[in-house]
C-alpha cells in the first residue's frame, strides 16, 4: 500500500558529547517518518518568519511536524492527551505569524 504523504528519512548523528569531544564510537539513529505536510517548506516558512536563527527554526519545525503527525495517528492514546490543547493552540499562533516580507 503506497503511503498518504511525504515520506522522510531522518537521520540524526551525534558529533559531540556534553564534554565536547566526539563520541568514541559512532552514535547514529535513523528512521522513516510520513507525514502529510511538506516538512522542508514548513522549516522554510518558520525560518523566515518566527524570528529564530535558521537551525533552530529548523528544530522547531521538525520536532513540532514529527510529533503532532503521530499524535493526529494516534488520537486515541491517552499519551499526548495533555499536550493536545497547548498544541493546537501554537500551531495555530505558529501559522498566524506574518509571512516573510509581509
Amino acid at each position: 500500500m503506497a503511503s498518504v504523504g511525504y515520506t522522510y528519512e531522518m537521520s540524526l548523528n551525534l558529533l559531540r558529547g556534553r564534554d565536547g569531544l566526539p563520541p568514541r564510537e559512532p552514535a547514529e539513529l535513523s528512521f522513516q517518518h510520513v507525514n502529510h505536510d511538506d516538512v522542508i517548506a514548513i522549516v522554510e516558512r518558520i525560518r523566515g518568519s518566527s524570528g529564530l536563527g535558521p537551525d533552530d527554526s529548523a528544530a522547531v519545525a521538525v520536532g513540532l511536524k514529527l510529533l503532532s503527525e503521530v499524535m493526529v495517528r494516534e488520537k486515541t492514546n491517552a499519551l499526548f492527551d495533555p499536550l493536545r490543547g497547548a498544541m493546537r493552540e501554537f500551531i495555530v499562533q505558529l501559522k498566524n505569524l506574518p509571512a516573510p516580507g509581509a
